[in-house]
């Protein structure tokens, strides 16, 4: 454990200390966003992000130390353990390095080398490898014939018949191949050469064949620089039969290597042995390194790309909410009409609708005397419009139609990505059992707008939208990443338990689905929680679950006003004493003036000082003031607010050099789409991020950042949009 701790330790750049509590922690069962927030003292203070790579590494480690117990086991009941296996499999820091070591003693299928010994050539394979031999090697190797030995039955057997001199020199070679493409020593060389001068090279199927990869119709580049989401393009585009990928390599520079390495001088043997290298390297050794090789691009491509969409996905779901507005939710279509759904500030749906101003009905007065009808009667704030099909022409509806209302309207344009997943699921039929499917998506794209975290965890992570080839990866390590993902977010906000739903719940720290429907059930049957130590009264939720999520969830009206904030119950007596120190009382957090003076008297604090005297850490202690500072907080409101729109612009409209303010939509290896209000979103290349060199799009940009953009290029024909943010 001691040699994990230190790699993990030298990963993250900690101290070993941290990374030895942190595991322990982990061991005991207590959830990352519960460590990140309560335990920052035992950790030194290591962020969720970190300990959500610290205990993927933890795992990968821990399999890897078994993995080498395993086959050292099995090396030593073969009876071939050395001290070089020992020190070499000690050595080794990726399973594939290990797996390098197992193979020439894993338990073969039947190959050519395998046939060879069984007809016994191995000591004929021995005298070629050793190259010292001066007799004729087929005078030695006609002492290996066998065809006269062999009963009737076994000569009909070709795997068992050796015929002539030349069938045992073949045979013992066969031996000898496989003996080097096994070589962990040789396989290591080749593939570190591969790495650093290989080169990836892709080719058409079919030349004329237009095609989303013509650019990787003939394209080379070399291994070590290859962007992660160019791999997963080739890849791709390989899949559906676009493609042919190989790896180019310095071949003699492979061949030199593995020659000087076993040839010992001009003998004999020297161009049988010359021919056998080459067989295994092409034969055996180059197919199955490519394979490797082409799997681990594969694999750190897979991760860039999930962390990029796990990083997007945490910008989403802390978009700040639109609080005490009541919305339309406007779900447009072309034949089946736009469906529409009132929802007031509390989430409650008002209206519901279905209107016809798109083609082919066209009934743009019809739909316009309707929505002003429910504008009216509903006091409507905003109108969020999907950004699906028929999405700018009923935006261009939109933008004319509110000019008429006899209040001020504004609309937004909202992601509607996974919507219609979410309108057909199991638990939009449990949310709204009397509303029509097509309807609940109108309900699903008001909601994001009013609160995007109480929306967005009803769908499944993959379906947000803002990822970048996330259906071509690890389907199973990107739910793993983004189920943290959505936890963090969740646990960062807080969530009010008298109102979440249980999707919500359910990602609290310490909460299942389970004891989230439990917690409805409770507060179904008994009414409002007016305090969080009732949660022990809840089916399943035990001393351990109300530790890990007590401090993550509020109660607005409840018994101690400490309860709207993170401060958790273990530290409840602290922050009463810090209060009166200051000549204030709990109770006191209720009242808005009092918070302005406490928040003044707060900042004065000496915090190693007060630390000392409420015997607690100092990371706690500034978490704390943090928290009675303003008290209730949603940290998502010092995100950016959407763009609030009161008329259209259309793509026509663009012109080179106009500057515009958009949203960031998704940010990608190589850059950044924006919404800038017409129908297609720009893109904004890298290059055009920053005067300075930017390594990646995401140490400039997040998802729902508002951003002022210049228009650098229109391409008509294909609807695309280069931008800059070189303004």
């Amino acid at each position: 454990m001691e040699k994990i701790t230190n790699q993990i330790a030298q990963e993250l750049n900690v101290k070993n200390t941290q990374v030895e509590n942190a595991v322990a922690l982990i061991d005991e069962g207590n959830t990352i966003p519960f460590i990140a927030r309560y335990r920052k003292e035992v950790t030194g203070g290591l962020t969720d992000e970190q300990l959500r790579i610290l205990g993927d590494r933890l795992n990968y480690l821990r399999n890897l130390e078994q993995r080498k117990e395993e086959i050292l086991k099995s090396i030593e009941e073969q009876g071939k353990l050395t001290d070089e296996i020992l020190q070499a499999t000690a050595a080794a820091t990726t399973l594939a390095e290990v797996e390098d070591i197992y193979r020439p003693y894993k338990q073969k299928k039947k190959t050519r080398a395998t046939v060879a010994k069984a007809k016994g050539l191995e000591p004929l394979a021995k005298i070629i490898l050793e190259q010292t031999e001066t007799k004729d090697i087929n005078e030695i190797a006609k002492q290996y014939i066998n065809i006269n030995t062999l009963s009737e039955e076994d000569k009909k057997n070709k795997d068992k018949v050796v015929a002539t001199a030349e069938d045992a020199i073949c045979g013992a070679l066969d031996i000898i191949a496989e003996d080097i493409s096994d070589n962990a020593d040789f396989r290591k060389k080749i593939k570190k050469i591969c790495y650093r001068e290989g080169i990836i090279a892709t080719k058409a199927v079919k030349e004329d064949e237009p095609s989303n990869y013509e650019m990787y119709y003939d394209y080379s580049e070399v291994v070590s620089k290859i962007p992660s989401h160019r791999i997963l393009a080739i890849n791709r585009g390989e899949k559906e039969e676009f493609l042919k990928v190989k790896i180019d390599k310095n071949e003699e520079k492979i061949l030199y290597a593995m020659e000087k390495a076993i040839i010992k001088g001009q003998t004999q043997f020297t161009e049988m042995l010359k021919d056998t290298i080459l067989d295994s390297f092409k034969r055996l050794i180059e197919p199955s390194i490519e394979r490797e090789i082409r799997s681990d691009l594969t694999e750190k491509a897979e991760e860039k790309a999930i962390k990029v969409f796990g990083q997007n996905a945490k910008q989403l779901l802390l978009g700040a909410p639109i609080k005490g507005k009541t919305v339309m939710g406007f779900d447009p279509a072309y034949r089946t009409g736009c469906k529409i759904a009132v929802i007031d500030e509390t989430g409650k749906v008002l209206d519901i609708s279905t209107v016809y101003p798109t083609a082919p009905q066209n009934d743009v007065e019809g739909a316009k005397k309707e929505l002003l009808k429910l504008i009216e009667k509903d006091d409507i704030d905003m109108i969020a419009i999907g950004n699906g099909t028929a999405s700018r022409e009923s935006e261009a509806f939109v933008a004319d139609m509110i000019k008429d209302a006899k209040h001020e309207v504004s609309y937004v344009i909202v992601s509607e990505a996974g919507a219609s997943v979410y309108s057909a699921s199991k638990l939009a039929t449990e949310e709204y059992p009397d509303i029509n499917v097509s309807i609940r998506g109108a309900i699903s794209i008001a909601r994001r707008l009013q609160d995007p975290l109480a929306e967005l965890v009803k769908i499944d992570p993959k379906a947000i939208g803002v990822g970048q080839y996330q259906h071509d990866v690890n389907q199973k390590r990107l739910a793993e990443s983004l189920a943290g993902v959505v936890e963090d977010a969740v646990n960062k906000v807080g969530v009010d338990v008298n109102t979440a739903t249980p999707s919500l719940l359910s990602y609290v720290s310490g909460i299942n689905s389970g004891i989230a429907k439990n917690i409805v059930k409770y507060r179904d049957e008994n009414g409002k929680l007016k305090a969080r130590k009732e949660l022990l009264k809840v089916s399943k939720l035990g001393k351990v679950a109300f530790e890990q999520c007590a401090g993550f969830l509020r109660i607005i009206d409840g018994e101690n006003p400490l309860e709207i904030t993170a401060v958790h119950p273990e530290s409840y007596e602290k922050a009463e004493k810090l209060l009166m120190s200051l000549g204030f009382k709990t109770e006191d957090l209720r009242d808005k003036e009092k918070i302005t003076t406490l928040r003044e008297k707060l900042k004065t604090i000496d915090i190693a000082k007060a630390a000392k005297e409420l015997d607690m850490g100092e990371m706690t202690l500034k978490d704390m003031i943090e928290e009675l500072s303003k008290p209730g907080r949603d940290p998502r409101d010092e995100m950016p607010k959407p763009i609030l729109r009161q008329d259209v612009l259309k793509f026509e409209d663009l012109k080179e050099g106009m500057i515009l303010q958009g949203t960031v939509r998704n940010v990608i290896d190589f850059g950044a789409f924006v919404d800038i209000g017409v129908k297609y979103d720009g893109l904004v290349h890298i290059s055009e991020m920053s005067d300075q060199y930017i390594k990646n799009p995401s140490d400039i940009v997040s998802v729902g950042d508002i951003v002022k953009v210049k228009v650098i290029k229109i391409d008509n024909e294909r609807h695309k949009v280069g931008l800059s943010m070189k303004v």
